[in-house]
């Protein structure tokens, strides 16, 4: 009811009970008692009607403030917001767009190494002690700063998402693509981490490429998910591997089983199968991975990765070259390596973390395969590096890093001052603003 009718009413009945209270009392003579009782009566009712407007009055400023909420929440749903994770934004083609990456500045001072102008991981190829070693050199760089979009477009038969990632470590230093792939269901299509060199296994480094034993292989692929239960997926995908010394013909074959034996711990295991071609020949080239990850307490990580592969150097980094041929394109023979990282991350605070971390390649004494080299400093008998580093995080987006590294080559034929070794000795700096 309308609270200002419920005042103009009040008003009129108790002047109506006033007048009408001595008429009363005129007509019929009643005792000083009744009189007492009809004015008490009037008052109570003047008491309950003032009580009565007061409650309107109060529940409809309770309806005007709800209302004002309402429309305070409305207008919040349909203003884009602004995620932790990003800028969330909608597309012309009505897709939710998320807007994501970092600003990196990278150095390093090193002591021995590679020669190549960029300052990342060169195990492979550092030179021999005593011939034309890289010492003493301060790098930098911010080639590895990075810009990501994230794409979802609700549709009838479910979401249909994308990614386009870049970064700056294309040749000199040029844009070049990461990731860039669609998803639908349990299918992508697109570039993204290969389905048997996942770097998901690794340990924690600040060096971009990563050091021996792992692998952060990017390939163009058609894949798979078949999920099992919530623990246990297949995922099997055709990659083109980009491997520069055969003619791909067909695509790689990849398959990854992945399994969750508890929130604490969880393995996958890898196969590869993949053609290689020259002009005159094919050999079948094949590889298995097996990688772990461990928590053993809330703040402790521990990471393992395994490979073996023969015929191929494109998907795990640092091999020597996947097959030889003669002068007629024959396939001499192929090289067959293990490889094996092994790390350990602590979480000290919520701004302090570290990581120690091994890495480990051996390839097998292949006589044949050795043999085809003239230069046999060229090929390696065996890879490894170690290192330790600290990252502290003031704040949310700052992450500020430093970690040392220390590895070594060993070659299959020796320099002109009978040198087999190589040495890898380094300091690693980085800064990175994550929005």
């Amino acid at each position: 009811m309308n609270t200002q009718f419920l005042n103009f009413m009040l008003k009129p009945i108790t002047l109506a009970c006033a007048i009408a209270l001595p008429a009363v009392t005129q007509a019929a003579p009643a005792s000083e008692a009744e009189v007492e009782q009809m004015r008490a009566e009037l008052k109570a009712l003047k008491t309950m009607m003032q009580q009565y407007v007061q409650q309107q009055n109060s529940l409809s400023a309770n309806l005007a403030e709800v209302k004002a909420k309402s429309e305070s929440v409305a207008v919040q749903a349909s203003t884009p917001a602004m995620k932790a994770e990003g800028l969330s934004l909608k597309t012309k083609g009505g897709a939710e767009l998320n807007v994501y990456g970092n600003v990196r500045a990278d150095a390093l001072y090193q002591s021995e190494g590679g020669s190549a102008a960029r300052l990342y991981n060169q195990i492979s190829s550092v030179p021999l002690e005593g011939n034309g070693e890289s010492s003493d050199r301060l790098k930098a760089s911010l080639a590895a700063t990075r810009l990501g979009l994230d794409f979802k477009t609700p549709t009838q038969a479910g979401d249909v998402g994308g990614k386009i990632e870049v970064d700056f470590l294309g040749a000199n230093d040029t844009l070049r693509i990461r990731h860039a792939y669609l998803t639908y269901g349990d299918w992508l299509i697109g570039q993204t981490w290969s389905n048997f060199a996942v770097p998901d296994y690794m340990p924690e480094t600040i060096d971009a490429l990563g050091y021996v034993g792992g692998a952060v292989k990017r390939t163009p692929q058609v894949r798979y998910t078949y999920k099992f239960d919530p623990a246990t997926n297949l995922v099997v995908a055709a990659e083109d591997s980009k491997d520069d010394s055969s003619n791909m013909r067909l695509p790689a074959l990849t398959a990854r089983l992945n399994h969750k034996f508890s929130d604490t711990f969880a393995v996958s295991a890898r196969a590869m199968g993949t053609e290689k071609k020259t002009d005159a020949d094919t050999e079948t080239a094949w590889g298995v991975g097996l990688g772990a990850k461990l928590d053993l307490t809330e703040r402790t990580v521990v990471k393992a990765d395994y490979y073996h592969v023969k015929g191929d150097s494109s998907f795990v980094s640092w091999a020597n070259l996947g097959f030889v041929v003669n002068a007629n394109k024959d396939i001499i023979d192929t090289n067959e390596f293990d490889s094996i990282s092994l790390g350990i991350t602590q979480q000290f605070s919520p701004q302090w973390r570290g990581t120690l971390g091994y890495g480990y390649m051996k390839a097998d004494e292949n006589n044949s395969y050795i043999n085809a080299f003239s230069d046999k400093t060229k090929i390696n008998k065996e890879l490894w590096q170690a290192w330790a580093n600290v990252f502290y995080s003031p704040t949310k987006p700052i992450s500020l890093g430093l970690e040392y590294v220390y590895g070594e080559r060993e070659a299959f034929g020796a320099a002109p001052n009978g040198s087999t070794k190589g040495e890898d000795n380094r300091l690693n700096a980085v800064a990175m603003y994550n929005f």
